[in-house]
């Protein structure tokens, strides 16, 4: 099972904390032999590779290309990849700027549609210019996608004290080898094995 991570960019400190005890909570309890998917980029994704490979569970990276080469990342997003690529045992490139919004958000639907379940780190707050996380749990409902929201309590994002409450309405309902490895981005309709879904 291929379950994928989306979420708010701009998490405090202290709840990238509680994020990543909070999805390691759930990767352990509802996931059996899973993997854990999530793009290159700050906010949440150090916390969910993180809490994956606790989870007991293979982490895969996706990472940008552009022109049949890797893409040049944003200055923030720099430090969080290369933590996240020491800990993924494989790495998926998908092509798309990282720099254009519109485009980032494009490869997060592609990588939604690939997977069989969704942890969306959401406070409930709709889509932003800068923050596309409703529009992606949207677009996993609509797709058939199970969407879990993980908010834990005393979560907070940097100038967002007291957002509302997220939605808790869901919706339609690895180990040890740290090599990398560069493969293609799966279409929907393969599993992680490549058999028919």
């Amino acid at each position: 099972m291929m379950i994928s991570v989306v979420g708010h960019a701009d998490l405090t400190p202290d709840t990238l904390k509680l994020v990543e005890a909070e999805l390691r909570a759930r990767l352990e309890q509802q996931f059996v032999r899973a993997s854990g998917v999530v793009r290159a980029g700050a906010g949440g994704a150090l916390a969910f590779g993180r809490a994956v490979r606790a989870a007991g569970h293979r982490l895969v990276v996706v990472t940008p290309t552009q022109e049949m080469g890797p893409a040049l990342l944003p200055a923030q997003d720099r430090t969080v990849t290369g933590a996240l690529l020491d800990l993924a045992q494989q790495v998926r490139l998908l092509a798309y700027d990282p720099g254009d919004r519109d485009a980032c958000v494009g490869a997060d639907e592609r990588m939604i549609a690939g997977c069989r379940h969704l942890l969306a780190v959401w406070d409930g707050s709709p889509s932003s210019g800068r923050d596309a996380t409703a529009h992606l749990v949207a677009y996993a409902r609509a797709h058939a996608v199970p969407v879990d929201v993980v908010w834990p309590q005393g979560a907070a994002r940097e100038g967002m004290r007291g957002a509302p409450e997220p939605d808790r309405d869901d919706g339609p309902r690895g180990s040890g080898d740290s090599s990398a490895t560069v493969g293609p981005w799966p279409t929907p309709e393969t599993s992680e094995a490549g058999t028919s879904r």
